[in-house]
């Protein structure tokens, strides 16, 4: 295609649409409520109807919503409203006041509280607020202070990661994971509800991670951390493809990190945003592109030597909505915003249904079918797609 197509607002709602009947009506669990988020991305046949995991959910919650935001397909309000029942009806633990990590059916199997399963919660909340949803302010006010009383470290700036099901151990890792995804989230809160203890919040955790935190040296960020927030280089090291905290350097949340600053950036402006996040986003490129096969590395270690090398779409997924929304400062990074999408329509999406296949060897081979209970419900591509129309119709 002509790298224009890439930034017709027109096209990128037609892909928004595409992902999302994918997985609707198929995702719609009748019987147990929320969501069957383990379909098989080659054909789309559900290969596990049971598990429910609360990202899983929550990132379905999101994409309806989205899709109601865009005036998609008329079933995109009553999927969003089922999973934000099944959300407060079944992942809300009332007796401990968190959300339960996996469900099999309606029973919890794993209670552990994931500041980073409640960030997903909250960005649930905040767009089906933003879509019109009665519930979603109150399922984005609660998962909030939830985060609020239980995860926040206000010494540091920062959120802790994990607790237990009845909050009676704090585990001592801290991660820059559960973080990013927090300030997405308090971002889109910001967006839903106008509240400046939102986008206040944000922007204290954005500067630390991408400021504080940074290597003076080489302004990478490191994503493992001891209880006292110093960096722990040997946290996972013998478990270097772990799913959610993988040893090393990763590129595409250097990517990612430099979509939220602008994303910041909009809404409460200040003069390091746009520099940081153009830096952020060469890291990304520069630590994590694969200059023979395309796509970026997994990991890589201190001197950029790929430690797993797979592909992974959310990378690019996310590198593309930070080169449309750094194509709004810099026109250069567009060409990046092209070479993105075509890389990906080349090798991720899926020919027949539209959607991304979530992982691929270094050379773009499907190895395996990708299957497992937290799966990618389409979310990174969808809300990417999305951000990139925003840029663009501007």
């Amino acid at each position: 295609m002509q790298p224009a197509t890439y930034r017709d607002p027109d096209w990128l709602r037609q892909h928004v649409r595409d992902v999302l009947s994918f997985y609707y009506p198929s995702c719609v669990d009748t019987h147990y409520g929320g969501y069957v988020a383990q379909l098989d991305e080659q054909d789309g046949h559900v290969y596990d109807g049971q598990t429910k995991h609360l990202v899983a959910t929550a990132r379905a919650v999101h994409n309806f919503s989205v899709g109601v935001m865009l005036d998609g397909p008329v079933w995109c309000r009553p999927a969003a409203e089922h999973g934000l029942t099944f959300l407060e009806s079944a992942h809300w633990d009332p007796d401990n006041e968190g959300y339960d990590w996996r469900l099999e059916g309606r029973e919890t199997v794993d209670a552990t509280r994931h500041c980073y399963g409640h960030g997903f919660v909250m960005l649930a909340g905040a767009r089906a607020h933003q879509a019109g949803l009665r519930r979603g302010k109150e399922t984005l006010e609660r998962a909030y202070d939830v985060i609020d009383e239980r995860f926040w470290e206000e010494d540091y700036g920062l959120c802790a990661d994990e607790a237990s099901g009845d909050w009676s151990e704090l585990s001592p890792y801290r991660g820059l994971n559960a973080n990013m995804h927090t300030c997405e989230a308090l971002l889109a809160a910001y967006e839903a509800t106008g509240e400046a203890r939102y986008i206040d919040r944000a922007g204290v955790i954005a500067s630390t991670v991408t400021r504080d935190l940074a290597e003076d040296h080489s302004g990478r960020i490191w994503e493992h951390f001891t209880e006292d927030w110093a960096p722990d280089k040997a946290y996972n090291r013998d478990e270097p493809a772990h799913q959610f905290r993988p040893w090393g350097y990763q590129p595409g949340h250097h990517a990612e990190w430099a979509k939220l600053l602008l994303v910041l950036h909009e809404h409460a402006p200040a003069d390091w945003h746009v520099e940081r996040a153009a830096e952020l986003f060469d890291v990304a490129v520069d630590l994590g592109w694969d200059d023979e096969h395309g796509g970026f590395y997994y990991t890589v270690d201190g001197d950029g030597e790929p430690v797993v090398d797979d592909k992974y779409s959310w990378e690019l997924t996310e590198a593309i909505g930070a080169a449309a929304l750094l194509a709004q400062h810099d026109a250069d990074y567009a060409a990046w915003y092209d070479r993105l999408w075509e890389h990906s329509m080349t090798h991720f999406v899926n020919p027949r249904h539209g959607n991304w296949y979530e992982r691929l060897t270094r050379s773009h081979e499907r190895d395996d079918p990708n299957r497992g209970v937290a799966v990618e419900p389409g979310y990174h591509p969808l809300n990417n797609a999305w951000v990139a129309m925003q840029a663009f119709a501007e």
